[in-house]
């Protein structure tokens, strides 16, 4: 059983990496075999619509024609048993390297047919964490919660599951006084880092073993 996490944040050490590292802590003690991608580290596109994975009995029909750097991390994530994907909020959806990796693995596997069926073949766990700088009261009002729950059904259309984590409020800076940031309160937002993430941490740590108890059926 494999279990494949991709980082689309920047970052590699702060909230969105360390919630996916717990979440495959979780399934690797259900059995699987993990590993973490940084999207940052590699050199890629969004979907260039050439329209290749579609066409009938072509060489890419049902999956991505584009070779570069993200070619073998989709041959990756779809062959594995367990797909964890993390991103920051920025602007009101996932990174722009999240997004482009969302269009190139989803969009060979949806069909233009009337009910715009999925023909992936595997059998895929997926888990959807997003972490932001807003409070959770706050989601309705920027909209926030419609785009995860937009997202979250794409994942399911076409994989047939997909597990929603969201981590609020997060800790931007180990510093604020270093940055203009002074609609923040900094007391509270190390609090919250102290008190509450660990307990974010706790519930992706569940949700990697969930994902992997499904994964073995």
């Amino acid at each position: 059983m494999k279990a494949i996490a991709v980082n689309g944040s920047p970052r590699k050490t702060w909230n969105t990496a360390a919630l996916l590292e717990h979440a495959l802590a979780g399934a690797a003690k259900n059995g699987a075999e993990t590993e973490l991608v940084h999207l940052y580290d590699h050199d890629f596109k969004g979907c260039v619509s050439c329209f290749a994975c579609k066409k009938i009995g072509g060489k890419s029909y049902g999956r991505c024609a584009v070779n570069d750097g993200l070619a073998p991390i989709l041959e990756k994530a779809a062959g594995a048993d367990i797909l964890l994907l993390g991103t920051p909020v920025y602007f009101g959806s996932e990174t722009g390297e999240m997004r482009s990796f969302l269009e190139r693995l989803l969009f060979p596997f949806l069909t233009y047919t009337p009910d715009y069926a999925s023909i992936f073949p595997g059998r895929l766990r997926i888990g959807l964490v997003y972490t932001m700088n807003i409070p959770e009261q706050s989601l309705p009002s920027f909209g926030y919660d419609k785009t995860f729950a937009a997202t979250q059904r794409t994942l399911s259309r076409i994989f047939g599951n997909c597990e929603l984590l969201l981590s609020t409020d997060t800790y931007q800076f180990s510093d604020y006084s270093e940055y203009l940031s002074t609609c923040f309160d900094a007391e509270a937002k190390k609090k919250r880092r102290e008190d509450v993430f660990p307990d974010d941490c706790r519930r992706a740590f569940e949700l990697g073993e969930k994902l992997a108890a499904a994964a073995k059926g």
